[in-house]
């Protein structure tokens, strides 16, 4: 493994929801170019604690015999596209699967990711209707993500990238964005987040429900009370799945 430097924003030894159904540890890089007034990870998505790629390694070997994947998350992961990929190389090399959670503001990094047969899980996030991007997060990269969902969708297709997912995080009031999100989503899982911010009420679980409704489509609805449920849409047929 090359010794790089990754600006170093944490790490969770065990985690049970960053990848459902696995336990894995979490490595979050620090920075990110948008700005969501949501982040649930505002603190690290500036400054700087740049660490060697082998201390981060020593932190995925500790955690090896109770995980069996490793999720690299932020701030943006991808936006440090030569550590992620030298630690994704490392974590395959001692047979752990390896996922990202990303914006897809950095499709080269996923490209080269999907290249080199390094990844096995993306969870790729869409704030809104391509119309509303750019100005929404004040950052020019509505084309870039655009093409980070081209490549994974094509990947998935392929049977190069065993798990993708486009993830909405959805708040009151924008429940409209969610058809034409889904429409461009295609047939990858689509997954409904439940938003909180402020003092505006949460969506819930039935609300997010009545939403899949109008879709005609499996989605997965997350929420802070109910954990991940799996719904069919109209057939209202409920699959719950501990995470």
């Amino acid at each position: 493994m090359d010794t790089l430097r990754v600006n170093f924003g944490g790490f969770i030894p065990i985690s049970t929801v960053d990848w459902p159904g696995r336990a894995v540890c979490t490595v979050f890089f620090r920075g990110c170019p948008v700005r969501c007034s949501y982040c649930q990870n505002a603190t690290i998505l500036n400054g700087e604690d740049f660490r060697d790629t082998e201390e981060i390694l020593a932190l995925i070997k500790e955690s090896s015999l109770l995980i069996s994947g490793v999720v690299f998350s932020g701030g943006e992961p991808t936006m440090q596209q030569e550590p992620l990929i030298s630690l994704a190389r490392a974590a395959r090399a001692i047979q752990l699967g390896t996922a990202i959670h990303t914006n897809g503001v950095f499709p080269a990094a996923v490209s080269a990711l999907l290249t080199h047969g390094l990844i096995d899980r993306v969870a790729l996030d869409i704030k809104a209707r391509w119309e509303r991007y750019d100005n929404l997060l004040k950052y020019p990269c509505v084309d870039a993500v655009r093409e980070t969902l081209a490549l994974c969708r094509e990947a998935k297709s392929k049977g190069e990238l065993p798990e993708f997912e486009v993830v909405v995080t959805l708040f009151r009031g924008y429940e409209d964005e969610v058809p034409v999100i889904a429409k461009e989503a295609g047939d990858v899982d689509l997954v409904l987040q439940q938003g909180v911010v402020g003092t505006v009420p949460p969506l819930s679980e039935g609300e997010m429900r009545q939403i899949g409704d109008r879709l005609g489509r499996m989605i997965k609805i997350r929420t802070r009370e109910g954990g991940e449920v799996v719904y069919e849409g109209s057939r209202d047929r409920w699959a719950a799945r501990e995470r």
